[in-house]
């Protein structure tokens, strides 16, 4: 017999419910992968269940190898063999493979990358319209993929209110959707989001087959069920059309993912769709302090359609989370940076249990100034490093050839960047000359500029002056003001703009741009003097070096974690520092100006305090650098009634302020979040 006496008497009776519907609502920290792993165990070996009756689905493969790992060790690898333990989407693949033939296709298919798929809708698009027009493709794809998701075929779409007959992009995507389909039926191919799409439809079509895989997981299990959307939703319904055994486990409190069609509804009327659902809480935390706790409890508190739940705990240790107010995004990167230093780096403490969140990806660029300044090792979890990004690497490549002509890699990647007619063969015969002359590549460049009277030659000759003028420049101006001229001379925002179907692509990638020179700004200030090319080079490339050490044992690497709230749902750190708690950022700008409901945005501001075992600090500032201009923040109003649940620290952070200015915050603040409240 496996002993349940390890778990709580929440877990045990969530682990003991195995005939009906159940409903575990597991908060934040509470064990829940632990009960899983032990209500599996109870079923086959203590009720005796055939593992081949019970079916475990999750929302990722590691959440399912991390399940799979811990049954085995629960119950050894005999005893579960024959269970599936699957993603929504593995498991599709394997209904996919037995029965599509049933819906048009054969058994083989071949399911394409993302290369495949663009190279459909680009002939598609031809075939839409002769002419030259400006349709991004992955715009179209992406368009596709939501329609997929929704449940919505290529017949269906005109008659849906996701169509609108005025909008140019709605009525490409309209053929190219139809084209996109018939494609991939006659080639016998499917995409991802086919993979629950066609699941669906194939249950529709023929019941029977859903039935027939209803009676064979007898026992089903889905996790994380408030991240689910509709077509999963009802691929649930079908391989529970035979019985009621389904227990479904999550929190309604951490459902962030509505922008990726996860419907919040599905668990909250879960109890509607079966009836005699037994309801279980698992309110014992086991992760953070009560501080953190009490403050998280009673920020989510402000929802009102949510199942009620309250998260305890037994730790009481521990210091109130604290909430920081910056001048502007530079200076609360500074204090981050400068606390982590203090705390963690100086005393030799790991850095992999400290994490820097944030709702908004933009606010990234400072933070990776201040930590490459400071040497402090890094890593960005679900998200492009900046300085990874195309865009920032042409440019750093170009200070790079500036300062090192022979430095061959980056002088290829540039050669051709703007377009100067410099193809794969020229840059092919070049590189030949190189080896057979043991000259540097750019010295082979630079004969050719003088020999070559062609068109071509004439490129060459203008970018040699450009890299020999720039040289000059970087020895006489300021690092900003050389790359400024740099950006302008080789009018990189012109290709920017010629590069990108799209338009908000475009600016998004200037912006990019913007902030690279934003951050040889910081880098002047910071080192004066000695703020030049070579150690401005020398500081990138030193902590990108570092970030490339992985640990051999698959073990966290010690370096400080920089995610989105959105990434950082299922994680959880010893220190969390929560920046940019403000109106406009969380909750975020859009959802105020369209109107929304900002229970999601409260929601993952839960999500952002429940992920701190021990530390948690909070920052806004008073102004942030916007599209250019500096404006005026307000402290963000899930901040408000809740000041007894955390301390509004003024210690040597403010030093930059006069003690004036220190009381005029302290008496202006909640009058300044107030206000930002009346006025929205």
């Amino acid at each position: 017999m496996l002993n349940l006496d390890g778990l709580n008497p929440e877990q045990r009776r969530a682990a003991e419910a195995v005939e009906g519907p159940v409903l575990i609502l597991a908060g934040a920290g509470s064990g829940k992968t632990r009960t899983l792993t032990y209500r599996i165990g109870h079923m086959i070996q203590n009720l005796r269940i055939n593992p081949k009756d019970i079916l475990a689905v999750s929302f990722t493969n590691k959440a399912a190898m991390e399940m799979n790992e811990r049954v085995s060790k629960l119950l050894g690898s005999r005893r579960k063999r024959g269970m599936t333990l699957s993603t929504f989407h593995s498991l599709g693949i394997r209904i996919l493979r037995e029965d599509i033939q049933h819906i048009g296709y054969n058994k083989d298919f071949t399911i394409y990358d993302q290369g495949d798929q663009m190279a459909i809708i680009r002939e598609g698009l031809k075939r839409f319209r002769a002419e030259k027009a400006a349709f991004d493709k992955k715009t179209i794809l992406s368009k596709i993929g939501l329609l997929k998701n929704s449940g919505i075929t290529a017949d269906e779409f005109s008659d849906t209110e996701f169509f609108d007959p005025d909008d140019p992009y709605d009525q490409a995507t309209e053929f190219v959707y139809h084209f996109y389909t018939d494609k991939l039926q006659f080639y016998n191919a499917i995409d991802f989001d086919d993979i629950l799409f066609l699941v669906v439809r194939l249950f529709e079509k023929r019941p029977d087959i859903a039935e027939k895989y209803s009676q064979r997981y007898k026992y089903i299990m889905i996790d994380e069920y408030q991240d689910t959307n509709g077509l999963q939703f009802e691929m649930v319904s079908g391989l529970t059309s035979t019985h009621s055994n389904i227990c479904v486990v999550g929190d309604d409190d951490q459902s962030i993912y509505a922008f990726r069609g996860a419907d919040i509804t599905n668990i909250l009327n879960f109890e509607k769709q079966y009836a005699d659902t037994k309801v279980i809480k698992l309110e014992q935390n086991y992760r953070s302090t009560s501080p953190i706790l009490n403050l998280a409890n009673s920020v989510i508190k402000e929802n009102k359609i949510r199942k009620d739940k309250t998260m305890r705990t037994e730790n009481h240790t521990g210091a109130h989370p604290e909430l920081w107010m910056a001048a502007n995004s530079d200076h609360e990167s500074q204090l981050i940076v400068e606390d982590i230093l203090e705390k963690y780096q100086t005393h030799g403490n790991f850095l992999g249990e400290v994490a820097i969140l944030y709702r908004s990806n933009t606010q990234v660029p400072p933070l990776e100034d201040q930590l490459r300044l400071s040497q402090i090792p890094y890593t960005i979890i679900g998200g492009q490093k900046f300085y990874e990004k195309k865009e920032i690497k042409d440019l750093i490549a170009y200070l790079s050839v500036i300062a090192n002509p022979r430095d061959e890699l980056s002088l290829r990647r540039i050669l051709n960047i703007p377009h100067r007619g410099i193809g794969t063969q020229s840059l092919k015969k070049y590189l030949e000359q190189s080896a057979q002359e043991g000259v540097s590549l750019f010295d082979v460049i630079k004969k050719q500029a003088q020999d070559d009277h062609t068109k071509k030659g004439e490129s060459l000759r203008d970018f040699v002056a450009i890299i020999h003028k720039h040289r000059s420049h970087f020895e006489t101006m300021t690092l900003t003001q050389a790359l400024s001229s740099l950006i302008g001379e080789i009018e990189y925002f012109d290709f920017i703009t010629k590069s990108y179907d799209s338009p908000k692509i475009a600016a998004r990638k200037k912006d990019d741009v913007r902030n690279f020179m934003l951050s040889t700004d910081r880098f002047v200030d910071r080192f004066r003097e000695d703020a030049t090319l070579q150690n401005y080079l020398e500081r990138l490339l030193l902590v990108d070096n570092q970030d490339n050490k992985n640990n051999e044992d698959g073990t966290l690497k010690n370096e400080v974690q920089l995610m989105t709230l959105h990434s950082s749902k299922g994680l959880e750190f010893e220190t969390c520092y929560l920046i940019g708690m403000e109106e406009e950022l969380l909750p975020h700008k859009n959802v105020i100006q369209n109107g929304e409901n900002i229970d999601e945005e409260r929601r993952l501001c839960y999500v952002g305090i429940t992920r701190a075992k021990k530390r948690l600090v909070m920052t806004y500032a008073r102004e942030r650098k916007i599209y250019g201009k500096y404006l005026k923040r307000h402290p963000s109003r899930f901040l408000a009634k809740h000041q007894d649940y955390y301390t509004n620290v003024d210690r040597d952070n403010f030093s930059h302020m006069t003690e004036d200015e220190i009381e005029e915050h302290k008496s202006n603040f909640f009058n300044d979040l107030l206000s930002s409240l009346d006025n929205d």
